[in-house]
């Protein structure tokens, strides 16, 4: 089942959650070498420790888009699958 969700969010696993002192909610700024977007958090076992994940599909600035580049599969000519290393930080309420 897919969570859908009325803005910009991201999943994180608890264990990173409770290494980077992120509560369920909070909102934090995710960081590339592209781009940055702010995103709230969702803490959850449905994601590997060490990944986090945002959805493709918020408009504007606050996309994971931002954060990684777009290719294409050079067969198929989709969108490849996106990966990225990111920073994350709490951001001040």
């Amino acid at each position: 089942m897919v969570a859908l969700y009325p803005e910009s969010v991201i999943e994180l696993h608890p264990d990173d959650a409770a290494r980077f002192g992120i509560a369920q909610d909070t909102k934090v700024r995710l960081t590339s070498r592209r781009g940055e977007m702010i995103a709230k958090v969702k803490v959850t076992d449905r994601i590997a420790p060490g990944v986090v994940f945002g959805g493709f599909h918020f408009p504007g600035e606050q996309n994971v888009n931002n954060l990684t580049n777009t290719a294409l599969d050079p067969t198929a000519k989709i969108p490849e699958y996106k990966v990225c290393a990111v920073k994350i930080e709490a951001v001040e309420a």
